[in-house]
């Protein structure tokens, strides 16, 4: 189903949203650039779920997948 391939691809977003937030803790130098493209990961993440719930529908056995 298009709907699931998509919305794994949100959470792999997520994942490297969170590594970069790892990496931003442990590179003070660069933090703050890491934080925002992290957030803006995140936010693409978010974004890809919102289409998908509008265009496609959830359906109730993906909703593990989103989280």
């Amino acid at each position: 189903m298009p709907a699931n391939e998509v919305l794994q691809e949100a959470k792999k977003l997520h994942k490297v949203g969170d590594s970069l937030e790892v990496l931003a803790d442990q590179n003070p130098p660069i933090e703050e650039a890491l934080k925002v493209l992290s957030g803006n990961v995140h936010n693409t993440a978010n974004l890809l779920k919102v289409v998908v719930a509008m265009n496609m529908g959830i359906p109730a056995e993906l909703d593990t997948v989103i989280h």
